[in-house]
């Protein structure tokens, strides 16, 4: 059945499909695929993250890791990465991903198929990152549920480094935006956001489907500003110790990202 609340343009490309189109979500086996495509050639964020990460030494716990974009800098660093992620196509993407890289990072990461609310682990780390705003995944008791996971597994003095979206406020505003990716597949990315509703849905199909079945990979994430998530930290116990703006300050999409630590 096709979702009805996709992107106006979505839903269209779908039913001009029709059976040849494989509607799915973007972090299973099938949609997985394409968002580390698309998400390979993507290195907003990792500049700054990496400079929060290295003031802080000791072992890294990256959650909601994906494929590796942020995985594979934080070996880079030289640190012990212990990656989790619940989809299990993800994870086996960043597999081979540490298969072809040198033995020296692949030594140093541990991967962990968990849900991030709860993990558990005896290990306590020096930063816990959760990158890409993929806090945007959680509802309001599952992001309650992560603090206390962090809280659980922070180090004496460690750092949990976080990022968000903010977007301006555009009722029902929809966008297209062209993409390439790693592989030079090129795509078409649609989002629509209802301001009202505190979500986006968006969805990724290649801009020149060939012959055969056509993967269309959707999302529904949560629009959570950096406010109510600072707010959100300070209730868990996590006071936020910086705040940093990424990215054009005059663009629709505004990335946050915020370092907090235990409160004393």
């Amino acid at each position: 059945m096709l979702r009805t609340d996709l992107p106006r343009q979505a839903r269209e490309l779908v039913t001009e499909l029709g059976e040849r189109a494989v509607v799915c979500d973007m972090y299973d086996l099938t949609g997985s695929a394409v968002y580390h495509d698309v998400a390979g050639t993507d290195t907003h964020e990792v500049r700054e993250l990496i400079t929060l990460v290295r003031r802080v030494p000791g072992p890294v716990l990256d959650l909601a890791a994906g494929s590796g974009r942020l995985t594979l800098p934080l070996l880079a660093l030289g640190r012990q990465v212990t990656a989790v992620d619940l989809s299990e196509g993800m994870l086996a993407l960043l597999a081979a991903r540490l298969e072809e890289s040198p033995a020296r990072l692949r030594e140093r990461c541990t991967l962990v198929r968990a849900d991030m609310r709860t993990f558990t682990s005896p290990r306590r780390f020096a930063v816990i990152v959760l990158g890409t705003s993929s806090i945007s995944l959680l509802d309001a008791d599952g992001r309650a549920a992560l603090y206390g996971t962090v809280r659980e597994h922070l180090a004496p003095g460690g750092r949990f480094v976080l990022s968000t979206v903010e977007l301006d406020a555009v009722d029902g505003h929809e966008v297209e935006v062209p993409f390439v990716g790693v592989s030079g597949t090129s795509y078409r990315f649609f989002e629509r956001w209802d301001p009202g509703a505190g979500r986006r849905v968006v969805a990724i199909c290649p801009a020149e489907p060939l012959d055969g079945p056509v993967t269309v990979a959707t999302s529904t994430v949560a629009v959570v500003p950096a406010d109510r998530l600072e707010a959100e930290l300070a209730q868990a116990g996590l006071a936020v110790l910086s705040r940093h703006a990424l990215g054009d300050a005059g663009a629709r999409h505004r990335d946050i990202l915020l370092e907090a630590e235990v409160s004393q």
